[in-house]
């Protein structure tokens, strides 16, 4: 017989339009047969993370293919991970190589999209199509409290770079919900948490709610500034903008997606919320955004508890803008910033330093899957149930070049990926032959995405 507690899996929460399916909850197993009986499969997630500026071009490529390799120094970071890993040689972003494309802009904006950009210095701006996580966001958004979260390390730019005729718009962005609509994105650790999570600390006291607030309270400078700094208006373009953010307002004030959302709030998962309000603290006091490093990994925790929450299943983050020029002097063996080193003219000491904040970039990232791998999911954890790419728009910063970009993505996707290797493509295969197989480990049936020829089933379990 039912116990009280005792859900079917097949229960749907009904909003006007939508039907949304419900996480794992351990009311859904049978009291018959325990726990693991007929339950649905946890949900995939995907997160992009994007480092600017390149690699150094000989310390990235491991030892060895397939499952028989050894990590590069600059991956050393992921030996842990390394049966969760795949990385990905000889891929490349062919739009970004378009006539008249710069070093940078035209291979930053488009990394998700993989289509050509409008070459401009106005605010007619166009990334050629939709990006990968907004697709994966409009077909698995509905399920969650957002369709997507968007973080970085710095600002959106507006303005012009005078050297190379772009606009800075596209040094900013790669997740764009529409060829001429960027998403934007949060950089401030506590705004990001409280959006999220502030009415859910136990004993934190909460004066206006952040659910009908927060979301125009994190974009609106945006939207001024692009409004404000890109020229001539665009009504239309700036109608559309406007109405996808009231969209998601919608429905983060929807009640049935909140009772869900709050249906997957554990005692552990609220523990790990009142230790992530208290780091915030110390850091917002002792740091005031100074320290890179805790920053990174402020956000990179709130990303993960959003993943765990079930608040979003699609993720990106821009660790800074292209042609970022963060002073990574911070870092034993650096001196300068990291754009300027990127051109290192193949000076030893300048490549070295360069190589160094290739690894620091690597760190944050494993730290990433590390606290992905320690948050269980059923059975498993959530760095199993996902799929991460960690990726940069160029090779070598110092030519600028766009072949055998380093592209790695970490997690099984559900048993979706056959992760533990190193893989060579043919040369020049579609970056967005990845995006389909990513598309697909999300049960998104497509079959092309942009200039893609295929998936990559040598990624596919």
């Amino acid at each position: 017989m039912k116990k009280k507690w005792h859900i079917s899996r097949r229960r749907m929460l009904k909003g006007v339009g939508a039907c949304i399916a419900l996480p794992y909850l351990e009311a859904m197993a049978s009291p018959t047969f325990g726990l693991s009986y007929g339950l649905p499969k946890p949900a995939v997630r995907s997160a992009f993370l994007f480092m600017p500026n390149g690699v150094h071009p000989d310390q990235w490529t491991p030892q060895g293919f397939g499952r028989d390799f050894q990590l590069s120094p600059i991956l050393a970071p992921l030996e842990k991970f390394k049966n969760d890993i795949l990385v990905l040689g000889e891929l490349m972003n062919k739009n970004s190589t378009v006539p008249d494309s710069d070093g940078h802009y035209a291979k930053t904006a488009n990394l998700l999209t993989c289509m050509p950009i409008a070459k401009t210095t106005g605010d007619n701006i166009d990334v050629g199509g939709i990006s990968v996580d907004q697709l994966m966001a409009q077909r698995v958004g509905d399920q969650t409290l957002f369709p997507s979260l968007e973080y970085g390390l710095d600002r959106i730019k507006t303005g012009v770079d005078a050297n190379v005729g772009y606009t800075l718009q596209y040094a900013s962005s790669i997740s764009w919900k529409s060829p001429t609509t960027p998403q934007s994105k949060e950089i401030e650790p506590k705004l990001a948490f409280e959006r999220l999570f502030a009415r859910y600390v136990p004993g934190k006291k909460v004066k206006e709610d952040p659910w009908k607030k927060s979301i125009l309270d994190a974009v609106m400078e945006d939207a001024q500034n692009l409004s404000r700094n890109l020229g001539r208006a665009d009504h239309d373009k700036l109608n559309e903008y406007m109405e996808s953010i009231r969209s998601v307002e919608k429905r983060i004030q929807n009640d049935q997606n909140r009772e869900k959302f709050e249906s997957n709030l554990s005692a552990d998962l609220k523990a790990e919320l009142t230790r992530m309000d208290q780091r915030i603290d110390e850091y917002e006091e002792m740091y005031s955004g100074i320290d890179v490093t805790e920053k990174t990994r402020l956000i990179l925790d709130i990303m993960a508890l959003a993943f765990w929450s079930d608040a979003t299943r699609v993720s990106t983050l821009m660790f800074g803008n292209s042609v970022s020029n963060r002073n990574f002097s911070f870092l034993e063996g650096v001196d300068g910033n990291h754009h300027s080193l990127s051109h290192h003219q193949n000076n030893k000491e300048t490549m070295e330093a360069y190589a160094r904040i290739s690894l620091w970039h690597v760190e944050q990232y494993a730290y990433f899957l590390n606290k992905l791998k320690s948050y269980k999911e059923g059975d498993s954890n959530l760095l199993d149930q996902s799929m991460i790419m960690f990726a940069s728009g160029l090779r070598d910063g110092n030519r600028h070049s766009p072949y055998d970009l380093p592209v790695v993505v970490a997690g099984k996707g559900g048993g979706r990926l056959a992760s533990g290797q190193n893989l060579k493509f043919n040369k020049d295969t579609p970056l967005a032959n990845l995006y389909v197989s990513m598309l697909q480990g999300m049960d998104i049936e497509v079959d092309r995405f942009a200039d893609s020829t295929g998936s990559l089933s040598d990624i596919e379990a």
